[in-house]
């Protein structure tokens, strides 16, 4: 066994190591995970408790090298998004479904492939769990790639949760080893903290994040926002010598752990993003989960800030002031494409409220707006143009009601070559898009819980 072991840790470094290589992004993410063997009789593939990486040994020798790199960053993702900490009155199972649908699409961008048992839906790409989660049934027939050891059976049933559990499958459930049901939180005192070697003793405080004195594959914290490094790396030192035998304690404080994994996320984005090697879709997601959480319209007004921003000109000035050209400050007005879905899905009224906001912002930005209606087919009343000092309001007799198609917008903006500086798009997002994304940037304005292929998706909250 201990050979078929040192086998298997092998492998798990020479996935890390990969990982730091090419994605280092994910690779530093999933180096806060220490790892650890699990009994086979509760760990059926891998799990994690924010704090570990466990995993069947059996279950990672049957996977590819690609696999096994897949399944080490679908755990960290989980940590990185703090999973652990949002599920709040949701069912659990269905949470789980939600959870490794949002990850396993991240790593579906990223060209990553795992095991052909995890789950994938290109409808929920670029959604997050809580937007995945009331799309989905009320009790999932799908079963999550791996087990979510983030809080005992007895507080899942305090929160409300208590129906979700299966008797039979369900990795995303944490599974108790039998003759201990019902407490296997309250077994082997040094599980959640590794202090199998202190003779039992309970670990009475825990650590950041409760975490819990650490004896092997422990994390030092640098004082910089948890960016911790492990002590020991995967080539051995990790404690793996031994099996995991019973389910880890759930963490103590979800919620402190929660912001020292939004450190180590900031710090692993800072490196990959030095390196020149996070790409555009991981970039947007870090950037979403750092940023402040502002309301639609504080984000519609940045956006729009952003497009409208002073430059430097080096046109050349008059005779009079000196054949030199220096750089000086201009400003000018900036062109908007405002589009409408005027499908039978969008009020009158939302519209309404989403112009009367483009509005009060146009005079800020000095913008002219270019305004247009399309359901699956454009207005033929349209389009309608204003200055930065005209009033925008919705044309009387706006047409609509019918399906939703994206593209005539696009087309006439390509056909009327009007080159936008922004082209904002008020919709359900739920119809059908471009191929190809535009020269120019695009923001949605989206009511409801589908995803757009590109530009930036702001959400009606």
């Amino acid at each position: 066994m201990s050979n078929d072991l040192s086998a298997i840790e092998t492998k798990l470094a020479a996935a890390r190591t990969r990982l730091i290589l090419d994605k280092p992004f994910l690779g530093s993410l999933v180096m806060h995970l220490p790892l650890k063997a699990a009994d086979p009789k509760w760990c059926k593939t891998t799990a994690t408790d924010a704090r570990h990486f466990y995993y069947n040994p059996g279950y990672i020798s049957r996977l590819t090298l690609e696999q096994t790199q897949f399944v080490l960053a679908h755990e960290a993702m989980h940590c990185a998004l703090s999973h652990f900490a949002r599920r709040s009155h949701r069912q659990r199972h269905r949470w789980d479904v939600a959870c490794d649908y949002a990850v396993n699409m991240i790593l579906d961008d990223e060209r990553m492939h795992g095991p052909e048992e995890a789950l994938m839906n290109a409808a929920y790409r670029g959604l997050t769990a809580e937007e995945i989660y009331p799309v989905l049934h009320e009790d999932p027939p799908e079963e999550t790639l791996d087990q979510h050891l983030f809080e005992s059976e007895a507080s899942a049933e305090a929160n409300g949760s208590e129906a979700d559990v299966k008797p039979e499958g369900g990795r995303s459930h944490q599974d108790t080893p039998e003759g201990q049901e019902g407490e296997p939180q309250e077994q082997d005192a040094g599980e959640g903290s590794d202090t199998q070697g202190e003779s039992g003793q309970q670990e009475s405080e825990p650590d950041e994040g409760g975490e819990g004195r650490s004896g092997e594959g422990s994390e030092k914290q640098d004082g910089k926002g948890g960016q911790a490094q492990p002590e020991e790396s995967a080539e051995g030192g990790e404690g793996q010598s031994e099996l995991q035998q019973q389910p880890p304690r759930p963490p103590m404080d979800p919620e402190k752990l929660a912001e020292q994994w939004k450190g180590r996320l900031a710090a692993a984005a800072q490196a990959a993003r030095q390196a020149g090697k996070l790409s555009q879709s991981l970039m947007r997601l870090v950037d979403h989960l750092l940023a402040p959480q502002l309301p639609w319209r504080a984000l519609l007004a940045r956006y729009m800030m952003n497009a409208a921003r002073d430059d430097y000109s080096f046109q050349r000035t008059s005779r009079r002031e000196g054949a030199a050209l220096m750089p000086r400050l201009y400003s000018q007005s900036v062109n908007v494409v405002v589009a409408l879905d005027t499908s039978g899905s969008v009020t009158e009224a939302e519209l309404q409220e989403f112009l009367t906001e483009i509005d009060a912002l146009k005079g800020q930005v000095r913008a002219d707006i270019t305004l247009h209606a399309c359901d699956d087919k454009m207005d033929a009343a349209g389009p309608w143009k204003y200055a930065m000092w005209e009033p925008l309001t919705l044309p009387p007799g706006i047409s609509g009601g019918g399906g939703t198609d994206f593209r005539p917008v696009f087309d006439w903006v390509n056909r009327d070559r009007l080159n936008p500086d922004l082209l904002v798009y008020f919709t359900d997002a739920e119809g059908e898009f471009p191929k190809q994304e535009p020269p120019y940037p695009v923001i949605w304005l989206v009511k409801g819980k589908a995803a757009v292929p590109f530009g930036v998706r702001i959400q009606l909250n």
